[in-house]
């Protein structure tokens, strides 16, 4: 009796799968086909480098900048190349280094008349200032540097000095900031007397005192008298001459003598 249970058993659970095979073989078989889906165009750049990329620019055969870049790209129908981020060293007439520039982002023509740098820009300067701000734009026609966002300059003596719009050469050497400029200064009562003393001192070496302030020199003795050439005059005290008639004329008688 228990075997007649267990074959019993056996025979409804193979029924069971091979219901359940031919449910899926008519799902199966119902189940429209897919058909391929067409061929879809992914826009590329033209260029694209994903690894540190230079990029240098001369004038007159001397390295006037190298912008180096971890990500590069260019797309057929633009000019315009796209790097991010921005790192740029900028050298002088000799080829040292002078300045240095940093971006988040940045974007230049591929005839390098201009580099705009934008997003956290911070430069460099030779004197030691720093330039903080939200874009730089370098022009290869005037080979100025200009923005006009906001601005903050931190000097080599610690000014702070912050304003709207600002305009530099291209080795950050010589700059000022066009508007609303405020700032904050180190040591300013100090460094005022220090340089009225400077401009004193300048002063005094470009004018000297003149001649007639000199102390005036010891005056001359004066020359002797010279004794007087005239004949000295015949006084009564002195013994007078006698008076002699002239010669070969007769004396004249006194009168009363007979």
């Amino acid at each position: 009796m228990q075997n007649i249970s267990w074959n019993i058993l056996s025979a409804t659970r193979l029924c069971g799968v091979f219901a359940c095979a031919l449910c899926a073989m008519l799902f199966l078989g119902c189940e429209e086909i897919e058909e391929p889906k067409p061929w879809i165009r992914v826009e590329r750049p033209q260029m694209l480098f994903t690894d540190t990329t230079l990029l240098d620019s001369y004038d007159k055969g001397v390295l006037n900048w190298r912008l180096k870049t971890a990500y590069l790209e260019r797309w057929a129908d633009k000019e315009i190349v796209t790097v991010r981020p921005v790192f740029v060293d900028i050298y002088d007439s000799i080829g040292e280094r002078v300045a240095f520039l940093r971006a988040d982002s940045g974007s230049l023509d591929m005839t390098f008349t201009y580099v705009y740098a934008y997003g956290h820009v911070y430069a460099l300067t030779p004197k030691g200032a720093s330039v903080r701000a939200d874009s730089l734009l370098w022009n290869k026609k005037d080979n100025l540097v200009r923005t006009a966002s906001y601005v903050r300059v931190v000097s080599e003596d610690g000014d702070v000095l912050q304003g709207v719009g600002f305009e530099s050469d291209a080795q950050f050497d010589n700059w000022k900031i066009l508007s609303n400029v405020t700032g904050i200064f180190q040591d300013a009562a100090k460094r005022m007397k220090d340089e009225d003393k400077r401009q004193a001192e300048a002063e005094r070496l470009n004018n000297p005192p003149s001649s007639s302030s000199q102390a005036a020199p010891a005056a001359k003795p004066a020359p002797a008298a010279k004794p007087n050439s005239a004949k000295p005059t015949s006084s009564p005290s002195q013994n007078p001459k006698p008076n002699v008639p002239p010669r070969g004329l007769p004396l004249k008688p006194k009168a009363g003598n007979p």
